[in-house]
């Protein structure tokens, strides 16, 4: 129901499951297992996978953190977007890759739930772009210490207040790997 009615294809995107950035995350090793299924199923169905790779002071690169998890392998005819602001459309050409391939559906995955997976999410809906976040598949690190609810609180949140989104023309909604039905996606 996208408002982008000359993209009726869906995308699956991998946000940020980088080496720096999930290596202390909460949950790690289910969640990384969890977007290697998506990943798994969605070429099956013949759905793209597009992958966001942050870069900062502290993710130079090239380097160890900047890499993506060695879990997950990106194919070389997948497209892979790099950016360096919390938003993966911002100053980036995933729009541009997303026009391309029709998309104006988005399965939402990666890392970190309350930074780059949030500013994607309103950035995607903002845009005109329907976005489901899959429930199982996100995740951040402890953060509390700087004052922000444990992990487990953080991504609970993310997953109560996306699924009750609402914007005319667009849907949005969270869903567990297990329900995501990339087939069905593939034919509308």
């Amino acid at each position: 129901m996208t408002t982008r009615t000359d993209r009726p294809h869906t995308a699956l995107l991998v946000i940020d499951v980088q080496n720096g950035v999930v290596r202390e995350a909460h949950d790690r090793d289910r969640v990384v297992a969890n977007i290697a299924t998506l990943v798994g199923r969605a070429r099956t169905a013949g759905v793209p996978v597009v992958w966001v790779q942050h870069h900062a002071d502290d993710l130079p690169t090239g380097s160890e953190p900047w890499q993506i998890v060695p879990e997950l392998s990106r194919r070389d005819d997948e497209p892979l977007v790099h950016k360096a602001y919390g938003d993966s459309f911002e100053d980036t050409d995933l729009e541009q890759v997303l026009a391309a391939g029709g998309v104006g559906r988005l399965v939402v995955t990666g890392a970190q739930t309350d930074a780059c997976v949030r500013s994607t999410l309103h950035g995607a809906f903002t845009r005109g772009y329907d976005a489901t976040l899959v429930a199982d598949a996100h995740t951040t690190e402890d953060l509390s210490a700087y004052g922000a609810p444990p992990p487990g609180q953080v991504i609970a949140h993310t997953n109560l207040y996306w699924g009750f989104q609402s914007a005319p023309g667009r849907t949005a909604g969270t869903v567990d790997t297990a329900d995501v039905d990339f087939a069905a996606a593939a034919v509308a």
